[in-house]
């Protein structure tokens, strides 16, 4: 189906194989930035954890103090997030997670994207009149829920790299859940949101005080449910999410109305998570390595390779050309990812085509400079099928996070719900997520993102593991935000690998999500000479839908580990 791509087969050590990538690259003439990192000693290690919320930080930190490798911290990371960012991410939701291996040098993927039912098809979101639901409506219903697919991923990771008993990674986080924690300003936004999920019955009752009324920053959350939930989980791993109550409570709740799900109990035996190869590819001295479709993985590595060639890296955050190189480069990716991108168990995916040096050139020159008129059109890479036009349109939400350990191994997982408290439905503490509304749905059904039975839609998830010249871990990063989650990444590796900037200060730089026709982005943060001289090159920087980014990351230095957190969140990286 997809395309091959490079990647490490499980008998090359990855350190071998980015060398040759980077000696080929050099071979071709390539000019190559010598980096402080790539010649130095490997530097010490002792762990570092950077999430959105301190106390999702804190819940790797201690698994790490007790000698847990990076993906025991994960599991113990997502279960908090769990509790105390529950509007981003779950463990009835799905993510990716790339896996730095120290020992071997090989970054791994671990697809843990929720499936559709074997029931669903392309009239999922229609009423009983054969009518598409307006968009809030499907989101509401149970057939938005996909057959979740985190825990799964995390169990199957954790087979292959745990260095703990799983059954010991959630119990801080079932205490917090019963002591609860206090409500954040950014929690207590989206519970008193106005989008559809902030009213949805299960969520007011989720998120009701004492007196009835919605919790207010500064009280106090307690979600004894979701505390049984995790021992639940503790002890029977995946296992009690396909059988037992909490799989029938999931399997009613998504049967009730409005517009019940056609999900079965064999739905969810089916294996959802996978091992893949990641999609790697050299960059700067470094390889930048990227998770594989249905992951937007792919667009992301075009983008990066669109502005190679360019002369973005001699330029800077206060040249307008650089963020004219930045969105016109964007908004091409877009157009190719849009059309290309899907589940490459039942579409083709031009992953190798895409990513050709040929192609990448041939779209460059569509890069002037002034913004072009309208909206780009797909390219046509080597390999690529004949699909309709996609209709996709995938709201914010999600969360970012990185870990390291001791011994040099790095989780870098993107995770997720969908959209804010997911479908707005509550299950044994956990809300459900609304995931099968990320498929292209309505006109369209060839599309490479329709809904078929079985399918994963397509995710904007980019979780990014840099390696240095000799294939050594040299940092990670990756973001939420939906559809802008490839320009999230892109604009803090440009910040970070082409301009030198520390990590903290790439991610703080302005973002810009160019695509189609828009040049969405925080205008505000743009200093006002600036905007103007873009607006000069024809682009208009207007505030974007949906929420800020949430970049989390890691980069090596001399010095050891240096942790960066998006400020547009409550997050935080910190060192056991």
């Amino acid at each position: 189906m997809a395309s091959s791509s490079l990647h490490a087969s499980p008998a090359t050590p990855y350190r071998a194989f980015a060398l040759l990538l980077l000696l080929g690259l050099a071979a071709c003439g390539t000019g190559l930035r010598e980096t402080a990192v790539a010649d130095a000693a490997d530097p010490p290690q002792a762990g570092l954890v950077s999430s959105a919320h301190p106390l999702a930080t804190e819940a790797g930190l201690e698994v790490l103090r007790r000698g847990g490798s990076a993906i025991d911290a994960a599991v113990a990371v997502q279960a908090m997030l769990g509790l105390v960012e529950p509007q981003s991410s779950g463990l009835l939701g799905g993510a990716i997670m790339l896996h730095y291996d120290a020992g071997s040098g090989r970054v791994d993927s671990w697809i843990g994207r929720e499936r559709a039912p074997a029931g669903a098809g392309p009239d999922l979101f229609n009423d009983a009149e054969g009518r598409a639901l307006p968009r809030a409506g499907a989101m509401l219903s149970g057939r938005a829920t996909g057959v979740p697919g985190v825990l799964h991923a995390l169990e199957l990771a954790h087979a292959a790299h745990g260095a703990l008993d799983w059954a010991t990674l959630f119990e801080s986080t079932a205490l917090r859940a019963e002591q609860g924690f206090t409500v954040t300003p950014r929690l207590h936004r989206h519970i008193v949101g106005t989008f559809p999920q902030a009213s949805a019955p299960d969520v007011v009752a989720l998120f009701a005080g004492p007196d009835g009324t919605p919790l207010r920053v500064g009280d106090t959350f307690r979600n004894p449910a979701y505390a049984a939930s995790l021992r639940t989980i503790a002890a029977r791993g995946a296992d009690a999410l396909r059988t037992g109550p909490l799989a029938d409570a999931l399997l009613a709740r998504v049967a009730d109305p409005p517009h019940g799900a056609r999900m079965t109990p064999a739905d969810l035996l089916v294996d959802v998570a996978e091992r893949s190869d990641a999609i790697c590819r050299p960059l700067r001295a470094r390889v930048i390595c990227t998770a594989p479709p249905p992951a937007s993985g792919v667009g992301l590595l075009q983008l990066m390779l669109l502005l190679d060639g360019t002369d973005i890296a001699g330029r800077g955050p206060e040249d307008p050309q650089a963020w004219l190189l930045f969105a016109e480069a964007s908004r091409l990716m877009y157009a190719d990812r849009d059309h290309y991108v899907g589940d490459p168990l039942f579409v083709d995916v031009p992953v190798d085509g895409l990513l050709d040096p040929g192609y990448i050139a041939a779209r460059r020159a569509l890069i002037g400079t002034r913004a072009a008129p309208g909206a780009p059109a797909p390219g046509r890479p080597h390999g690529a099928p004949a699909n309709d036009a996609d209709a996709t349109a995938e709201p914010a939400g999600t969360s970012h996070f990185v870990v390291v350990d001791a011994a040099g191994n790095a989780v870098s997982m993107t995770t997720t719900i969908e959209s804010y408290f997911g479908s707005g439905r509550v299950v044994g503490g956990m809300l459900l997520n609304n995931q099968l509304t990320d498929f292209s749905w309505g006109p369209g059904a060839a599309a490479a993102n329709a809904i078929a039975p079985g399918k994963r839609p397509r995710s904007s998830m980019s979780p990014v593991i840099v390696l240095d010249r000799d294939g050594r871990f040299a940092g990670a990063i990756g973001s939420p935000g939906g559809n802008a989650i490839p320009a999230y990444v892109a604009k803090a590796l440009v910040g970070w690998l082409y301009w030198d900037l520390p990590l903290q200060q790439a991610i703080a730089l302005p973002n810009l999500v160019a695509r189609g026709e828009r040049f969405n982005g925080e205008a505000g943060a743009f200093p006002a000479p600036l905007r103007a001289a873009l607006s000069g090159l024809g682009m208009e920087v207007v505030p974007g839908a949906g929420e800020d980014s949430g970049l989390h990351g890691v980069a090596v230095s001399r010095d050891g580990l240096q942790g960066a957190a998006d400020p547009r969140r409550e997050g935080q990286a910190a060192q056991p």
